[in-house]
């Protein structure tokens, strides 16, 4: 029973709001796909969990990636 988390940060959606509905189901159908062609696993007891995290709230070499994403725009 795999059991897959993808978490992204909130944006690059249409709206800055992270990935679009219908990203979501792709990845979690190509994420599904792939645990069964590669570990032949069930998709029917595959699940796919997908939180999107605030940019405040992700960090990277101490410092949030909004921060970072600041200096380099």
């Amino acid at each position: 029973m795999p059991y897959v988390n993808i978490k992204v940060t909130r944006e690059g959606g249409p709206d800055g709001t992270g990935p679009t509905p219908e990203q979501k189901v792709q990845l979690i159908k190509g994420v599904t796909d792939l645990l069964q062609d590669v570990l032949n696993k069930s998709p029917a007891t595959t699940f796919v969990v997908i939180d999107e995290v605030s940019l405040d709230d992700w960090g990277i070499s101490g410092q949030s990636v909004r921060d970072i994403r600041a200096t380099q725009s």
